[in-house]
């Protein structure tokens, strides 16, 4: 009986040593130690040897399962170094050679310029302010001095939510929140997307807004206009032309549009001037005082001025380009460019 054993024990050592895979050594431990194994009929068979015999039997049986489990373990454990080794010079990569050259990404235009616009009123004293792009009417129009039945809302081509939340069509409804929140003196900016129902070369639904404010005691006309030249001048050149137009806003009195010498024919007439020598870059005024009363400041006591502007559009002038839609087509010959 412990011969039968001894030879099965042979016949593992010259299976295993004749496989030459993985896939062979897999097979070999279930025909020898499988639940149908050669070796676990023997086990089984336990049960039958005279009690005299038994324990020298059962203790043959469980050396030569540990040992052919072990030389079983061992093939395997070199099939895989010897696989890794394979897969590893398949994959193998040579570190010295010079390698694929990846654009890197860089700032959208707009993104550019509104930077730069920011850190021109950041330094003049201003700081930067946000607000909901989801606007409540109230906010967006009637705290502005534009109710309901008010015409103005007519020239703001407004995507309607409910009839009381609108997509806002400007920033200028953070000015009213800033201001319901904080008492004078205020210098702020808000940077933000705004919507609009219009598409055309100058026009899309969406596009950015910087809206820029200040309120204090004794601020003037004379200071909206310092400030305005101030940021032109910075932006567009020092020898840029600047002109203030009356024009009217129902939440600034009085109320000013402001137009620079065209950047392209310099002032001599152009297609993007219409021949006129001046483009509109932005709308400004003095703060109404209805605006002031919605928002519990004293008109008395306190005065401010107020002034928009398209980013987008300042890109546009700043950069020579004529299709707003350029902006939002992510076409990588025209982003290249900047």
């Amino acid at each position: 009986m412990i011969e039968d054993i001894l030879s099965i024990k042979t016949l593992a050592e010259e299976d295993v040593k004749k496989a030459d895979d993985l896939g062979t050594i897999q097979s070999i431990r279930i025909k020898y130690l499988g639940k149908k194994g050669i070796l676990t009929d023997r086990i089984k068979s336990l049960s039958s040897i005279p009690k005299a015999e038994r324990a020298e039997y059962g203790c043959v049986i469980n050396e030569t399962k540990d040992y052919i489990e072990r030389i079983i373990t061992q093939r395997e454990e070199e099939f895989k170094t010897s696989e890794l080794g394979t897969l590893l010079k398949a994959r193998h990569i040579d570190v010295t050679v010079p390698g694929n050259f990846v654009p890197c990404g860089h700032n959208h235009p707009t993104s550019n310029v509104l930077e730069e616009i920011i850190d021109v009123f950041v330094s003049l004293g201003f700081r930067v302010e946000d607000g909901p792009e989801v606007e409540l009417d109230y906010y967006n129009f009637e705290a502005l001095n534009i109710p309901k039945d008010h015409p103005a809302r007519d020239m703001q081509d407004t995507f309607y939510i409910t009839d009381d939340i609108v997509l806002r069509t400007h920033t200028s409804p953070v000015q009213v929140r800033v201001m319901e929140r904080d008492k004078p003196p205020i210098r702020v900016i808000a940077p933000g997307k705004v919507y609009r129902c219009d598409t055309d070369v100058s026009h899309t639904p969406m596009f950015h807004q910087i809206e820029g404010f200040m309120v204090d005691e004794h601020i003037s006309m004379g200071d909206l206009k310092g400030v305005l030249e101030m940021f032109i001048h910075a932006v567009f050149g020092a020898n840029t032309k600047v002109r203030f137009r009356p024009s009217f806003f129902p939440f600034t009195e009085p109320s000013a549009e402001i137009d620079i010498g065209c950047l392209i024919c310099k002032g001599r007439g152009c297609k993007v001037c219409k021949n006129s020598g001046w483009v509109e870059i932005l709308g400004a005024g003095m703060i109404n005082p209805r605006v002031f009363e919605m928002v519990g400041y004293n008109p008395e006591s306190y005065t401010g001025f107020a002034f928009g502007m398209g980013i987008e559009r300042i890109t546009m002038l700043k950069y020579g380009i004529d299709d707003i839609r350029l902006f939002f087509e992510n076409d990588k010959r025209f982003l290249e460019q900047f």
